[in-house]
């Protein structure tokens, strides 16, 4: 990542060699290059889809393993049920926030709440990441549409009246 990826989307305004205004929020393993799909976008997209494909299917193991300890423990199959029923449904749930979040900033707070039911559902979040890293990067759509609204709110404040400030009328 280079240095330009690395500036704060707040740190709006002019500095030496750049152009006044907001600046683009990087994203996670992409830096701004999801802005002009320039620096390496696409090798960094195709990365990230294999990465989270590859992780989950990792952890996928490691649960089948989890699993099979329970099963030679021979604890019961009323637990080995509550098991796999809490990890697809916390999956389930995860899937869907992590989804919902590429579209829409989530509520700090609820965030908070639900840092549980991430973490027994990270195989859900990884499918969430690897399927929306098939059409964009994750979060993209988000930032763009935040970054536009940026640039026209900058505009609107920066562009200058035309015509006589005299001949206004008044309210």
């Amino acid at each position: 990542m280079s240095a330009e990826d690395s500036i704060p989307a707040a740190a709006a305004g002019s500095t030496a060699g750049t152009t006044p205004g907001p600046r683009p929020e990087p994203l996670r393993f992409f830096g701004t290059t999801w802005l002009h799909h320039d620096r390496g976008y696409t090798p960094r997209r195709i990365a990230v889809a294999a990465g989270s494909l590859a992780t989950a299917a990792a952890s996928c193991l490691v649960l089948r393993l989890a699993y099979q300890g329970l099963q030679i423990a021979a604890i019961g199959g009323f637990v080995t049920v509550l098991m796999v029923a809490m990890f697809a449904i916390c999956s389930a749930m995860a899937f869907r926030h992590t989804w919902d979040g590429f579209t829409s900033r989530h509520d700090p707070e609820r965030q908070a709440s639900l840092r549980g039911l991430l973490t027994v559902g990270f195989v859900g979040s990884l499918l969430a990441y690897f399927l929306r890293s098939l059409t964009e990067a994750p979060g993209e759509k988000l930032h763009r549409e935040e970054y536009e609204e940026a640039r026209k709110q900058y505009g609107k404040r920066t562009t200058r009246r035309s015509g006589n400030p005299k001949n206004r009328r008044r309210a």
